[in-house]
């Protein structure tokens, strides 16, 4: 064969693309049952770590399975439609925020801390360069927030992305999400020196307002979700 001419190089290059395309599908293949494993590990110390608590040196995915003693799916109406472990853990929340509310299979993570309840309830919103997400600890009164997990996929390093900082997502410690009148309002993210009406509120970032903001509506539409599940 003459490898000088154009039709030896145009085989030659169909031949590595076919090469090179069933190794990379091979390794994919290879890997997928450990990235799926190691993906539900991640989310599963996203989950614990709005429990506050520190899993360094931790088997993460044993902490799991004796501090979150249920797995609840809700819908809109607080009508429980499954208690079996995995399904909650399993739904995809981005799929479910694209279905009619009423048609949204929502999660519900019940852990005991010390022998008290906590209700974990995934949140997810939008920043200033985009998603923004978490879980929400609440005490057993379903009001009371325990504590937070946030994170996000793009937020600008020392504003918005201040939101995965401790220092930021212990502000919400002990805030109440229901007003005195048992109607859910949220948490309110306001700038200094500004006051919100009818609900409790925290300090927005400095510099990362937009992303503030993002933090309020993330809760404010996720949690509403579940106002009928709260005020069980």
């Amino acid at each position: 064969m003459n490898t000088n001419n154009n039709g030896y190089t145009i085989i030659y290059a169909i031949v590595m693309v076919v090469v090179v395309a069933l190794m990379l599908a091979l390794v994919s293949s290879g890997l997928k049952e450990k990235q799926t494993v190691n993906a539900e590990l991640d989310k599963k110390k996203q989950i614990l770590s709005s429990l506050k608590l520190d899993l360094e040196g931790k088997d993460a995915a044993a902490v799991y399975n004796e501090l979150i003693v249920k797995e609840l799916v809700v819908d809109e109406s607080a009508k429980i439609l499954s208690e079996v472990k995995g399904e909650a853990f399993a739904i995809d929340i981005i799929k479910e925020s694209a279905k009619k509310i009423e048609e949204r299979k929502l999660p519900v993570y019940v852990a005991q801390i010390e022998s008290k309840t906590k209700y974990i309830i995934p949140v997810r919103g939008a920043g200033l360069w985009g998603p923004i997400w978490g879980y929400i600890a609440l005490d057993d009164d379903k009001n009371t927030v325990f504590g937070t997990y946030f994170s996000h996929a793009s937020e600008t390093p020392g504003l918005g992305a201040e939101i995965a900082l401790p220092e930021f997502q212990n502000l919400f410690i002990g805030k109440h999400i229901l007003n005195d009148a048992k109607e859910f309002v949220s948490i309110a993210v306001m700038k200094a020196g500004q006051k919100a009406d009818n609900k409790e509120q925290i300090d927005a970032i400095a510099g990362g307002t937009i992303t503030s903001k993002g933090v309020e509506n993330m809760l404010l539409n996720s949690i509403g979700q579940y106002e009928a599940f709260l005020k069980q």
